[in-house]
């Protein structure tokens, strides 16, 4: 398998370069070449140097020590999945970070150790512009990008003889002052003869070959020409679409973004401050102004420094002739006139409440690492098992790595959790929701119907149609397989009173009862003829936290609703370690975070909708298949009653950070109960993922109790109302005592297996925080 990286060394070439490869896929994938789509920001990651944490690692959350492991494993995973998908005998990848910022031996070495498992001729191509060319274009991205020194140091460099060492010489690395080697030191990688020895150690001489960057071509229609030559193709590419030129940015704006930076990362250090990139950014956008640009010509200097290796570049590789020529002469470069009196220092003041409102004081960043310090024993004590087998403890091993750069990035990242977005005084107790009878349904009308699929959930039946009914359902399809715990008896005796409708699903077919069950639902008169449509599980009770909690409340607020998003809110075990006839939403008051966009199963949710007609499937978080011919009939919002169609419309089941919402309507979900119930459930397995058993993972994923969430309990008064009416029927306080009996007996049993012992020990042993909990489920990549 042949192997073609271009390596850039300019991103402008390279992302042109994957642009037309992309565009280009299906044609290279008949001349036998696959044009990978790998993440090559985490490709150099994965070969970076620890310590060398530049401005894409550090903006990437990418500058854990211990972040090439991880990458390295999930390259090792990836590279062998696509070959093994794809009929191509040749992989190519374009990467500017691999030449512009593996600057150091044992860095290409990585990527070469990386590589060679998969590929056993790999070619590296380069693409070469004259150095001051370069250099004016790189220029103005490091000042765009916080450079603080003018072009005086590349100026100095040019009177050395040794370009390549002396540049690396010049590096500074502080990333929360905006210090970024690449960004503030000469780009060493102007030695081209340098870099081409440099990868030659690695790869071979051989395989590397150094090619004309004519960027005006290749953004053109015809740029890819480039590729068909460059890879040797038999049949040439055809036309593409054209790319976007970017102007060079004028000098006068340069100097006064240098000059600004200067004293930015100054007033930072000063002050113990990091300036968030986006404020950065828009300050230097403040101090636009036009003028001429840099003519390459100005830096005759570093043209005359390169012109001996450039000549023998040129021998070597003889299409470099026009590319290595440098422009004419012109009056030698002097740092531009920043105009009408420009002072740093003033605009650093009039900026100076908008850089102290959004700054981060590195007090923090201190705090939060010393946080990662503690947390990271505790997943070693956690992980910690020297009587585990081999093969275990390398995995663990692995875990370990990974969970504890999963908890540096959330750390300091967009995700960290948190409870800011939870609405006020959710944490304490509230007046008491009042009962509302249920109301008269017209014939052929079923009102709101909650569909669900149920196995050994005896004990909880009750309280979950009780509440359920207090909020305004009408009616309940329950469907039930493989039951041992007397399910089916609690349901059969609902069914008779009235209540709700049952169906045995034991002769399910398929992927999954559930899926089954839903497929047969759609067929059903209750569902047909239903107002709205719930899908949620027994473990699941809609919390209406509007008006007098009930459903009414809520469709009044989002009057134009036809499908409501029901985002969950994860509740923990809270301590509880035994069964108990007390209410679930009574025992469990203790929650994630509101805000938690990771792991993933924190934000899901499930789907209230208007029965329009408008999908054609019912499935476990949502209906699918839609009609498009009700698009316009249909309108997705939150729990907050927030509209968001655009989001969900045709897939999706899970909040993102853009359109969660809380305030109205949450989905309280007891994944877990008690411990005791833990077991049960661990022994009973899964309704919807039969193959994906329960196990200390699944435990780690559900079991948030940071928070306190009280709303809920506004409906005890009513739900208890109601379970009494219930319970007032003989035989089905019978049936249901006869569950809770069943269920206690059970986690009895279970409890003296060891292998459930062992587990419930290990359960009630975790403590983990917000942060950590989300860390480990991500490193656990489970799915929900």
């Amino acid at each position: 398998m042949r192997l073609t990286l271009f390596i850039g060394p300019t991103e402008r070439a390279a992302a042109r370069l994957r642009n037309i490869l992309q565009q280009q896929k299906n044609a290279l994938l008949k001349e036998g070449v696959l044009a990978a789509d790998w993440n090559h920001v985490r490709l150099y990651a994965a070969c970076a140097a620890p310590e060398a944490v530049g401005l894409l690692r550090h903006r990437r959350g990418l500058d854990s020590p211990l972040i090439g492991t991880t990458l390295r494993d999930e390259f090792h995973a990836l590279i062998p999945h696509e070959l093994a998908a794809t009929r191509a005998d040749h992989v190519v990848l374009s990467a500017a970070q691999l030449g512009n910022l593996l600057s150091r031996p044992e860095e290409l070495r990585a990527l070469h150790d990386l590589l060679r498992p998969y590929f056993d001729d790999i070619r590296v191509v380069a693409h070469l512009d004259e150095q001051a060319r370069t250099l004016v274009a790189h220029y103005g991205f490091a000042v765009a990008e916080s450079r603080r020194h003018p072009l005086t140091q590349e100026l100095a460099l040019a009177e050395r003889d040794d370009w390549w060492h002396g540049a690396l010489a010049q590096r500074e690395t502080a990333p929360d002052f905006g210090l970024f080697p690449e960004v503030q030191a000469p780009p060493f990688w102007l030695d081209y003869q340098a870099l081409h020895a440099h990868w030659a150690a690695a790869f071979g001489a051989e395989k590397i070959t150094f090619r004309p960057l004519d960027l005006p071509h290749l953004m053109s229609k015809s740029g890819a020409t480039e590729i068909t030559e460059s890879l040797g193709l038999s049949t040439p590419l055809g036309p593409v679409d054209p790319g976007r030129a970017l102007a060079a940015l004028p000098a006068p704006w340069l100097t006064r973004m240098r000059q600004f930076n200067d004293v930015l990362i100054r007033y930072q250090q000063a002050h113990d401050l990091a300036c968030p990139r986006s404020t950065w950014s828009q300050m230097l956008q403040a101090l636009q102004i036009g003028g001429p640009v840099i003519k390459p010509g100005s830096l005759a200097v570093i043209s005359d420094h390169f012109a001996r290796d450039n000549a023998a570049l040129i021998a070597r590789f003889p299409t470099l002739d026009q590319a290595l020529t440098p422009d004419a002469p012109e009056a030698p470069w002097q740092e531009a006139d920043p105009q009408f009196g420009f002072r740093a220092t003033q605009y650093l003041a009039a900026f100076a409440h908008r850089i102290r409102s959004t700054a981060t004081p590195l007090a923090q960043k201190r705090a939060d690492a010393e946080e990662a310090r503690r947390s990271a024993a505790r997943f070693e004590a956690l992980l910690h098992d020297p009587d585990a087998p081999e093969e275990t403890r390398a995995a663990n091993d692995r875990l370990l790595t990974r969970l504890k750069v999963n908890h540096e990035t959330i750390l300091r990242g967009p995700f960290r959790p948190h409870n800011g977005a939870a609405p006020a005084g959710e944490d304490e107790p509230a007046p008491a929701y009042t009962a509302v009878p249920p109301r008269a349904l017209p014939p052929g009308n079923s009102g709101n119907v909650i569909v669900a699929c149920m196995k050994n959930e005896a004990p909880y039946i009750v309280e979950w149609v009780a509440y359920h009914r207090a909020v305004g359902f009408d009616n309940f399809l329950i469907y039930t397989n493989d039951c041992s715990d007397g399910t089916d008896a609690v349901l059969g005796r609902l069914q008779d009173m009235g209540i709700l409708q049952h169906r045995n699903n034991d002769d399910w077919k398929g992927n999954s009862p559930q899926q089954h069950a839903l497929n047969q639902a759609l067929e059903e008169p209750l569902v047909r003829q239903a107002e709205w449509i719930a899908h949620i599980d027994v473990d699941e009770f809609v919390n209406i936290r509007t008006g007098n909690g009930r459903l009414e409340n809520f469709f009044a607020a989002a009057p134009e609703a036809t499908n409501i998003a029901m985002t969950w809110r994860l509740f923990g075990h809270n301590g509880v370690t035994a069964l108990s006839e007390a209410p679930v939403i009574d025992q469990f008051n203790h929650c994630a975070p509101s805000f938690c966009p990771k792991p993933h199963t924190a934000w899901g949710f499930k789907t209230m909708f208007r029965n329009l007609g408008a999908y054609g499937r019912l499935s476990c978080h949502r209906p699918n298949k839609l009609d498009e011919a009700a698009v316009s009939e249909v309108k997705w919002v939150n729990g907050a009653g927030h509209g968001m169609t655009r989001d969900a419309l045709r897939n999706g089941w899970r909040s993102s950070r853009s359109n969660v919402g809380y305030d109205l309507l949450q989905l309280n979900h007891y994944a877990l109960r008690s411990a005791d119930s833990f077991l049960i459930k661990r022994q009973r397995g899964r309704a919807l993922h039969v193959d994906r058993s329960i196990g200390i993972n699944y435990w780690i994923r559900m079991d948030w109790n940071d928070h306190r969430d009280l709303s809920i309990q506004r409906n005890l008064p009513r739900l208890r109302a109601e379970m009494d009416h219930l319970l007032a029927d003989a035989q089905l306080r019978k049936h249901h005592q006869a569950g809770l009996d069943w269920h206690r007996a059970k986690a009895e049993d279970l409890r003296q297996t060891p292998e459930f012992r062992d587990l419930y020990r290990q359960a009630l042993n975790i403590k983990l925080t917000a942060t950590e909990r989300a860390a480990y489920a991500l490193a656990l990549d489970m799915e929900s």
